[in-house]
């Protein structure tokens, strides 16, 4: 049984609701967001509408707030939107449908706030505001919201995602707007990308900036990106009304050439059975600029050959990209098509190939991706005087999934690592090739026979020996 000092509900709740309530007070003092949480428990106490007050009052002190959202107050932050969000959805949606429409419009409203205060990659917010328009689509089907209202609402969104926030949300309204909702949204952003672009006098023209070719014009990066925005939403409708005709029509003639469009293209041709035209795309882009073809090209390419009979020639095709690559991802689609047991003898065929790839950290990174930490072991062990250190992003995983079965190789691993920090004076790099070392002593004893290797003891002498001097690395060691 669990100790009365455990914190779970029932324990608490044998404090008394008078001692909680202090204790409530206590805690969120110097807290804005627990005292948020407290109000809008409050609130929801008094009813949906209470919870709504609330709400709006909160997006609107949200929306005006000029403050910078540093990296570290993301959490925060989004911890607060999330607050907001499910309230919405959880207790207004619940209970007032038409209420909670409006309020999950103002609480995307509020995105460009946020993503103008913020200097932050995080994705923390773009995520929260994605799943809030997969939240309005709920709630636009329980409120019953007309579909040219709807419609119109999504158009004006839409106009205004500079950050993206939008991105899911012809997707999201696909069920609810059904195909008349999807036509009127349709002819809107045509009517929109078709205006006339009103171009002031040459005096009152705006210059933000200069190209090779002269000025640039705010009213052309206006049009530019009003177009732009447009032909990306007709392109997600077009995906919607499964009609790769008019995707591929909203595509500039320019880019129809190039690998990625080429790739998306035809991956939408083949789901409509249309295998030749497939291929032909693909084998009509401009290769010029491009060392190694994308893999999602050159994947839609072999899977256009074996919709069209010729299995033989993918498979030629795979193997052969593989051999470019050491992409698993081919040699998995390779294998897929083998009989059993040929996949076996391939398999072995392909990891050959790999021991003698001109670049082993390629060839490394294939084995661990794979994985085959054994053949990762060898290679390794075979070409240890090849490896480079400073790419601790592929070494340190490496060396994690080696040291229990194959500590050798996990030692040459990190002595790579330690060897560049020290070899070119990183100093930077000391605090991690410190823990290097110390893990290089732990594994040491591990190890049967290090061969051609130097022992432990005998490497750090060696270490010392060399660089006996950089104290910034020796006074990190325990």
């Amino acid at each position: 049984m669990a100790a009365k000092t455990t914190l779970n509900a029932k324990n608490l709740e044998a404090l008394g609701a008078q001692r909680l309530a202090e204790l409530l007070i206590e805690i969120s003092t110097g807290s804005a967001a627990h005292k948020r949480r407290l109000r809008m428990e409050l609130a929801g106490n008094q009813g949906s509408t209470e919870v709504a007050r609330e709400i709006r009052k909160r997006l609107g002190s949200i929306a005006r707030a000029q403050s910078v959202i540093e990296w570290h107050k993301v959490k925060t932050v989004n911890a607060d939107l999330e607050t907001q969000r499910s309230a919405i959805v959880t207790v207004v949606a619940a209970d007032d449908p038409k209420e909670a429409f409006d309020l999950i419009w103002q609480f995307l409203a509020v995105a460009n706030s946020i993503f103008h205060r913020s200097n932050s990659s995080d994705i923390a917010f773009i995520e929260t505001f994605h799943q809030a328009c997969a939240d309005a689509a709920v709630i636009a089907r329980s409120a019953g919201i007309g579909i040219d209202v709807l419609a119109d609402k999504v158009f004006t969104a839409l106009q205004d995602n500079d950050h993206g926030q939008y991105d899911p949300l012809i997707a999201e309204m696909v069920p609810v707007l059904g195909k008349d909702g999807l036509e009127r949204l349709k002819s809107l952003l045509v009517q929109w990308s078709n205006e006339p672009e009103e171009k002031p006098a040459d005096a009152d023209r705006e210059i933000l900036g200069w190209g090779g070719s002269g000025p640039i014009y705010q009213d052309e990066i206006y049009a530019r990106h009003r177009r732009l925005t447009a032909r990306i939403a007709l392109q997600d409708i077009a995906d919607a009304q499964d009609d790769v005709d008019a995707f591929i029509a909203h595509q500039p003639e320019e880019t129809l050439r190039a690998p990625t469009v080429a790739a998306e293209i035809a991956g939408r041709l083949l789901s409509a059975g249309r295998a030749e035209e497939a291929l032909r795309i693909l084998d009509g882009i401009d290769q010029r600029g491009w060392f190694e073809l994308p893999f999602e090209w050159q994947r839609a390419r072999a899977e256009a050959l074996d919709a069209l009979g010729r299995g033989e020639e993918a498979q030629a095709y795979r193997w052969q990209c593989f051999e470019q690559s050491l992409n698993g991802e081919h040699l998995r689609a390779f294998l897929r098509k083998l009989a059993d047991f040929d996949d076996v003898e391939a398999e072995e065929k392909a990891f050959a190939f790999a021991h003698g790839f001109p670049d082993v950290h390629r060839a490394l990174a294939f084995f661990l991706a794979w994985p085959a930490a054994a053949e990762a072991a060898k290679l390794v062990s075979k070409r240890q005087a090849e490896l480079d250190g400073n790419l601790y992003e592929l070494m340190t995983p490496a060396a994690e999934m080696l040291q229990e079965k194959h500590p050798l190789a996990a030692t040459m691993l990190l002595r790579s690592m330690i060897g560049f920090a020290l070899d070119y004076g990183r100093s930077s790099r000391y605090r991690h090739a410190a823990p290097h070392l110390a893990e290089c002593a732990s594994l040491a004893p591990h190890i049967d026979d290090f061969g051609k290797t130097q022992p432990h003891d005998a490497y750090v002498a060696e270490l010392k020996r060399q660089h006996g001097k950089k104290q910034g690395f020796w006074s990190l060691i325990r």
